[in-house]
C-alpha cells in the first residue's frame, strides 16, 4: 500500500490507475482529480513522510 499525497488515502500500488513521476520518484493517486492537483503544484503536497507516498527508482 502507498499513500496518495493529495488526499492521504491508502491505495494498492499494483492496482492504481493514476500515477505521476516527479524528481525521480513515482507518486500514486486514488483518482484523476488527485493526480491533476498534484501535477499542478507537486511541492504543495510533498512535506510529510515521502517514503510512504512514493517509490524511489
Amino acid at each position: 500500500m502507498v499513500i496518495d499525497p493529495v488526499c492521504k488515502m491508502k491505495v494498492k500500488k499494483k492496482k492504481v490507475k493514476f500515477k505521476s513521476d516527479y524528481k525521480g520518484s513515482t507518486y500514486y493517486f486514488c483518482a484523476q482529480g488527485c493526480k491533476n492537483s498534484f501535477d499542478e503544484d507537486p511541492e504543495k503536497y510533498l512535506g510529510g513522510s515521502e517514503s510512504e507516498m512514493h517509490e524511489m527508482h
